[in-house]
């Protein structure tokens, strides 16, 4: 949205909503822009939720499991939890046996896996909406 278009909807001028805009910043409510990519048009429609569960969560564990994890540009969100599983994943692949030769290339060589639990994705209702603002 353009902030013309943002002035207008909130019922400010165009230089007050810049103000605040700029202020939302530097004060690290608003982190970033992105641009919001719909995966399918790039040939991944196929999403997994993966449920993790480590065999210890140490220290050391817990640092190297999550910054392979980090680095694997197919999982597109990752969360920690409290309680079992350990971790929640978001994964996207081509189809499903690219999410296949995901799971057993990328996702069980994860240092620290005892169990992996996929759920396959049928429908996204609600894809990056962002917080209640």
């Amino acid at each position: 949205m353009t902030a013309t278009a943002l002035a207008d909807k909130v019922g400010l001028t165009v230089a007050p909503c810049h103000r605040r805009l700029r202020e939302l910043e530097s004060s690290g409510v608003i982190r970033g822009y992105r641009a919001d990519i719909d995966p399918a048009a790039l040939g991944l429609g196929f999403e997994a939720i993966v449920f993790v569960t480590l065999r210890t969560v140490d220290r050391p564990t817990v640092s190297d499991f999550e910054e392979r994890v980090a680095a694997l540009p197919n999982i597109v969100e990752a969360q920690r939890l409290f309680g079992s599983p350990d971790y929640l994943l978001r994964v996207i692949a081509t189809d499903l046996p690219g999410y296949q030769r995901f799971y057993d290339d990328q996702l069980a060589a994860l240092p620290g896996v005892e169990r992996l639990q996929s759920t396959l994705v049928m429908k996204n209702l609600k894809p990056n909406v962002g917080p209640p603002v």
